[in-house]
C-alpha cells in the first residue's frame, strides 16, 4: 500500500488532474500503444501528452490502488502534468525533443528524481530523502521530452540486504503482485516496474541490476528487459549495491521500445567513471531494427543450462524454431559450466565489499534529514523499526559490515578473477570457441508463488550470472507462457554489442508475437474446473 508521502503525492496529482479538463474533448485510449503509436497521435493532433498522462494517471488509481491492486507504483509526481503541458506547448511551437517527446516514464525508487518524492530504495530509513537532484540519466530523459510519470516499489535495498527476502516486498511500497496471477511473485529486484509495465501503467519503465534484478522480473512479468553493457547508462545518484554490477535499463512491452529508451538514456557522465567509452560507443539502437536480422546469425545455445522443466523446455524448443524459420543457425554448446568453479563464492566477495563502500559514499551526499549515514546506522535503524524486520533479517548487510574495504587483497584477487572468469575466459570464450554470434537460453523460470514468511522459492534455471558479472548485455523477450505464467528468452553477447542483441531480439519478437497481456488472475487454482 501506499505510504503518507505517496499518498500526498497521489492526492496532488489528483488534484491537478480535476483542475482543467482534457486539452482534446475525446481522446484515443492509449492503452496497448507503443512509443511509436502514442507519438504518432500527438503528431496528427489526435490527442496530447496531457491526455496519455491523464490517463495513465487514472490507470494507476484503477489498476495499482484500486482493483487488483498491484502496489508496483509507490508515488506519481504532482508535477507531472505540468511537465506534460509544457512539452504540448513546445511541440504546438514546432520544437519536437524527439520519439520520447510527451511520453511518460516510471522510474525504479532507487534512482534520484527531482521534486517532492524521495528516493527511498523501499526502505523506511530512507523516507525523507528529497535531494531535489535528477540522476544524470533523468535529464538524459528530460531533454529527450519525457515525462517523468513516478516512482515505482522494488525489492527493499534492491533485494541485497538478506538471503531469506522476499522478491517485491519493501517496506515503503509493501507487496507487488503480479499482473498475471496475483499471488505469484514478480522477481527482485525491479519488481514494480516489472508489473508496471506489463499492467499499462505507463508506455515505459526503467529498472536497475546488479544479477538478475532487470531480466528476471521482465521474463516472469511477460515484457522485454535489457541490461546494458555496464558504462552505457551512467549510474551516478542510484541507491548502490556493486560499481562493477550496476546498471540501470529498460523494462518496456516492446523491443522497439526499450531501445528508443535506451538511446535516450546512454551516454557519458564526468561522475561516473564507468560510462567514459559511452558517448563513442552509443547510437540509435532503434534505427536498424529489422525482422532480417536473425538471417545468417549464429546463436549458441548452452544446453546445461537450460534446465530440466519439460514444460519450460518445449517452450524453449520453440523458440529456437521461429528462429531457425528465421534464418539463424543453432549451435549446440553441450558443456558452459566448465572452468567457473569458485565464481559464484567470487562474486559474492565483490558484492558484499563494494556493498558496504557504495552505500556509505551514496548516504553521506543525502540530505540532512536523512539520519541514516551509513550501512551500520541503517543496521541500527532496521533493528530499532519493527516493520523493517517483520518478514525477514539483514544478515546480508552485517556481512557486508563486515568487510575491510576496497584495498583488501581478498577483494582485489576476487574482483579480478570474477571478471575474467565471466568475461574474457566465460561469455568471450563461449562465443570464439563455438563460432557463434551470441548466446540463447530461458531467461528464468516462471513466477513462484509468494511467501512473505518463507522468502522466495526460485527454482531457475537463471541466464543472469555471466553477463550480470562480466557487465555484458543480456536481453529478454517473451516467449510464451505455462498456465498464464510467462516466460522469457535470453539474448547474451560480448562487451559494447547492445545494437546486436536488440536486432537479433527484435527479429525474434516480431516472427513469435509470443507476448500475451495479463489477465489479473487470483490464483491458478482459482480457474480451475
Amino acid at each position: 500500500m501506499r505510504t503518507a508521502f505517496a499518498f500526498a503525492a497521489a492526492l496532488l496529482a489528483t488534484s491537478a488532474l480535476q483542475a482543467r479538463s482534457p486539452t482534446v474533448h475525446n481522446p484515443p485510449s492509449v492503452f496497448d500503444s507503443d512509443v511509436t503509436a502514442l507519438s504518432s497521435t500527438q503528431v496528427a493532433g489526435l490527442t496530447t501528452s496531457e491526455d496519455i498522462v491523464r490517463q495513465y494517471l487514472k490507470r494507476i488509481a484503477e489498476i495499482d490502488d484500486n482493483g487488483p491492486r498491484l502496489n508496483a507504483v509507490i508515488a506519481t509526481f504532482p508535477d507531472a502534468i505540468e511537465q506534460a503541458r509544457k512539452l504540448d506547448a513546445e511541440r504546438k511551437a514546432g520544437k519536437v525533443r524527439g520519439p520520447l517527446h510527451g511520453i511518460p516514464v516510471l522510474v525504479k525508487d532507487n534512482i534520484e528524481v527531482a521534486g517532492p518524492v524521495p528516493t527511498t530504495a523501499g526502505s523506511l530509513a530512507l523516507k525523507d530523502n528529497i535531494t531535489n537532484r535528477d540522476a544524470p540519466m533523468i535529464s538524459r530523459l528530460r531533454a529527450a521530452g519525457a515525462v517523468i510519470l513516478g516512482k515505482t516499489n522494488l525489492s527493499e535495498w534492491a533485494n541485497i540486504r538478506s538471503g531469506g527476502s522476499t522478491s517485491g516486498w519493501s517496506a515503503v511500497g509493501g507487496l507487488t503482485r503480479n499482473p498475471y496471477v496475483l499471488d505469484r511473485n514478480t522477481c527482485g529486484s525491479s519488481a514494480g516496474s516489472g508489473a508496471a509495465a506489463a499492467a499499462n501503467l505507463a508506455p515505459l519503465t526503467i529498472g536497475t541490476e546488479t544479477d538478475g534484478s532487470i531480466v528476471c522480473p521482465s521474463s516472469v512479468n511477460g515484457i522485454v528487459g535489457f541490461k546494458p553493457t555496464l558504462g552505457l547508462v551512467s549510474r551516478s545518484l542510484i541507491v548502490p549495491i556493486s560499481h562493477s554490477q550496476d546498471t540501470a535499463g529498460p523494462m518496456t512491452r516492446t523491443v522497439r521500445d526499450a531501445a528508443l529508451l535506451l538511446t535516450a538514456m546512454a551516454g557519458s557522465d564526468p561522475t561516473d567513471p564507468a560510462t567514459l567509452q559511452a558517448d563513442k560507443r552509443k547510437t540509435n539502437y532503434a534505427a536498424n531494427l529489422g525482422t532480417d536480422a536473425l538471417k545468417g546469425m549464429r546463436l549458441g545455445v548452452p544446453r546445461d543450462r537450460v534446465g530440466d522443466n519439460p514444460a519450460i523446455k518445449a517452450r524453449f524448443e520453440a523458440a529456437l524454431d521461429v528462429m531457425r524459420k528465421q534464418g539463424a543457425e543453432i549451435v549446440d554448446i553441450a558443456d558452459t559450466r566448465k572452468g567457473f568453479d569458485g565464481l559464484g563464492e567470487a562474486e559474492f566477495e565483490v558484492l558484499m565489499v563494494e556493498l558496504k563502500t557504495d552505500l556509505n559514499a551514496y548516504l553521506a551526499t543525502t540530505p540532512p534529514a536523512v539520519k541514516t549515514r551509513t550501512l551500520e546506522q541503517v543496521i541500527a535503524f532496521n533493528k530499532e523499526e519493527p516493520a523493517e524486520l517483520r518478514w525477514f533479517g539483514q544478515e546480508l548487510f552485517d556481512l557486508a559490515q563486515s568487510k575491510n574495504g576496497l584495498e583488501d587483497p581478498a577483494y582485489k584477487e576476487a574482483l579480478a578473477k570474477s571478471k575474467r572468469m565471466a568475461g574474457p575466459d566465460g561469455i568471450d570464450r563461449l562465443l570464439r570457441e563455438n563460432k557463434v554470434d551470441l548466446l540463447v537460453s530461458p531467461t528464468t523460470g516462471v513466477a513462484w508463488k509468494t511467501d512473505l514468511v518463507n522468502g522466495d522459492q526460485y527454482s531457475g534455471p537463471s541466464a543472469s550470472a555471466l553477463p550480470a558479472i562480466a557487465g555484458y548485455p543480456h536481453l529478454t523477450v517473451p516467449m510464451g507462457t505455462i498456465e498464464g505464467l510467462p516466460l522469457g528468452i535470453s539474448f547474451v553477447g560480448t562487451a559494447w554489442d547492445d545494437e546486436r542483441v536488440l536486432r537479433a531480439g527484435y527479429a525474434y519478437e516480431q516472427a513469435s508475437k509470443a507476448r500475451v497481456e495479463p489477465t489479473f488472475k487470483p490464483s491458478i487454482e482459482a480457474t480451475l474446473p
